[in-house]
């Protein structure tokens, strides 16, 4: 295990090897030695440093060899590990804080896409966004272009002080009487007299039109419940409280007498064991009156 070794194949910038290239060089160097820098990583670990498949491993392996990371001395086979040495045309040097200052600051200059950068060409400072149509001006007559009238087409309005110009509608004009033969189409007025029709199964439920507890009548009360389908669920709603109500006072008198009867037995252990004895003996007394009753067929004989 050499650790050195491992720090600085981590060290590697990024255009000598790529990701997977240099988690590959750290295994192989985290298990070389200090001295020959032989190692023997083992493809099984190597894949678990790496991530990938036996193929792309052996494959970033390959393409270390071509870079002159590493180079094969021994090519693995069944039951035996490959040898590789590291670093062969010589160790490089773990850089500086003032080297990776330089490296990062080149990289921060550099294009991010160097097939599009423009070579020898100096990029130009971004332009500011225009605030107002006199930016676009100025830069359309840089640019030799001719500069229109700012506004609207049928001219602009006269700057005043008010926010919302003079002669702003108060409202929205009325519409087509009913049955009106005019252009605007309107609906035939409904055939019921009152404001809302009553619901089609309202008949066959036995509900009347009209709630009894209003002045006017009204199609449904539904909102208020006076009409007679909420007066039903009301009902339902206070037969089911009463059983409610019930079967908690008869459960509340069982528990009561479960626990007056737990108290007795607590308080009088000998009031109950006389009374068992005094069960034993009746029962006692009614198997011989049944056997006297009803005697076996060897006596009736």
């Amino acid at each position: 295990m050499s650790i050195h070794l491992m720090v600085v194949a981590a060290y590697l910038p990024e255009d000598v090897v790529t990701q997977s290239q240099k988690l590959a060089l750290m295994k192989i160097c985290d298990s070389a030695d200090d001295e020959t820098r032989l190692s023997k990583p083992g493809l099984r670990r190597l894949r678990a440093w790496v991530g990938v498949g036996d193929k792309r491993c052996m494959t970033i392996v390959t393409e270390l060899v071509a870079k002159s990371l590493i180079e094969r001395v021994e090519v693995g086979k069944a039951g035996r590990r490959a040898v590789y040495r590291v670093f062969p045309m010589g160790v490089p040097a773990i850089p500086s804080n003032d080297d990776l200052d330089a490296r990062f600051r080149a990289a921060d200059a550099a294009p991010k896409n160097p097939r599009l950068a423009r070579s020898g060409v100096a990029r130009a400072a971004p332009s500011k966004p225009a605030m107002t149509h006199e930016d676009l001006d100025v830069r359309a007559l840089a640019a030799g272009e001719g500069v229109e009238r700012p506004g609207f087409p049928g001219g602009n309005p006269e700057e005043g002080d008010g926010r919302v110009p003079p002669g702003e509608p108060s409202g929205f004009p009325g519409g087509n009487p009913l049955g009106s033969p005019g252009g605007t189409p309107s609906f035939p007025s409904s055939s019921s007299v009152l404001p809302f029709p009553p619901t089609p199964a309202a008949g066959a439920a036995g509900e009347t039109r009209g709630c009894a507890r209003h002045p006017v009548s009204a199609a449904s009360c539904r909102a208020c419940g006076t009409n007679p389908r909420a007066a039903r669920a009301a009902q339902e709603r206070e037969r089911a409280d009463v059983e409610r109500q019930t079967n908690r006072e008869w459960l509340r008198g069982w528990q009561e007498d479960l626990d007056q009867a737990r108290r007795v037995v607590q308080e009088r252990p000998e009031d109950v064991a006389a009374a068992r004895l005094l069960a034993r003996q009746m029962a006692r007394q009614g198997r011989e009156k049944a056997r006297e009753a009803d005697p076996p067929p060897e006596e009736k004989s």
